[in-house]
């Protein structure tokens, strides 16, 4: 059975709940990609013009420090969402995304994205919402982190 990008999206947790009209716009927006393992599907500083819906693979999100040391900060797998620095000026990425395992995703477009969103203010208001929410989990995530290599001092 052929499944198209708006099925898949309508099925992915990150779209449960949406407009219907709103998803038809999304996906105009986005298209099917594969992955190599060892491939990177971007680079920290380099412009965000994308995000991704995690269909299979791992990815390592990876921050590199001034002598080019890099660390793994989170790694992300099936039906996690890629990315959202596409959403906010400067349109850069704050980290590299190396691939550890084949991944398959759905790419979608941020500058088809933000056009819309720019048209259609509840659209935006929407995804911003959804965003803010993987945003907010993904502090979370890093600050559990820092305590657990900081240790707690208190």
């Amino acid at each position: 059975m052929i499944k198209t990008i708006e099925t898949l999206l309508k099925k992915h947790p990150f779209f449960k709940g949406i407009n219907p009209s709103f998803l038809r716009l999304i996906a105009g927006c986005a298209v099917n990609t594969r992955f190599d393992k060892g491939k990177y599907m971007f680079h920290e500083g380099a412009r965000a013009r994308r995000f991704y819906i995690i269909r299979s693979g791992k990815v390592a999100l990876e921050i590199c420090g001034h002598g080019k040391t890099c660390i793994t900060v989170q790694h992300l797998g099936e039906d996690e969402v890629l990315g959202w620095a596409w959403l906010f000026p400067p349109y850069r990425w704050t980290a590299t995304a190396r691939v550890i395992s084949p991944v398959s995703a759905v790419a979608l477009d941020g500058e088809c994205l933000r056009k819309k969103c720019e048209k259609d203010h509840d659209l935006g208001f929407e995804l911003m919402k959804r965003f803010f929410q993987i945003v907010n989990q993904r502090l979370a995530h890093s600050r559990m982190q820092l305590i657990d290599m900081c240790g707690s001092n208190r």
